[in-house]
């Protein structure tokens, strides 16, 4: 499984932006898909993921602000990023568990400017 993310960039504290993940290869064996994201000098951390079975887990630090959602054959993956804030800083890079196997795609940085 190949993913590509899009749709990171800068922006002031209470705006919003959406990131995009676009699955391709193996799509048919994804189990879970979702971002994660690392902070300077942090690591890398959980922020939404999204089941086939439809199931979401959010962070507690995004619940609430922030939405996964996908079309209907999970090929395409959204975050739609609410109400940011400076905290939400970080290189957000898409996952997906496949058929058993873990996979990622490069980073995308969001700025959240105070």
């Amino acid at each position: 499984v190949q993913l590509q993310a899009s749709g990171g960039g800068l922006v002031q504290a209470g705006g919003s932006l959406r990131l995009t993940c676009a699955a391709s290869g193996s799509t048919r064996s994804i189990n879970m898909i979702g971002w994660y994201r690392q902070a300077p000098g942090r690591q890398r951390a959980p922020v939404a993921l999204l089941s086939n079975l439809g199931s979401t887990i959010y962070s507690d630090s995004v619940e609430g602000r922030f939405t996964i959602s996908s079309d209907n054959t999970m090929n395409t993956v959204y975050l739609q990023m609410n109400s940011l804030k400076p905290e939400d800083t970080a290189v957000y890079s898409c996952y997906t568990l496949a058929g058993g196997k873990t996979y990622w795609g490069q980073g995308t940085q969001v700025t959240v400017s105070s």
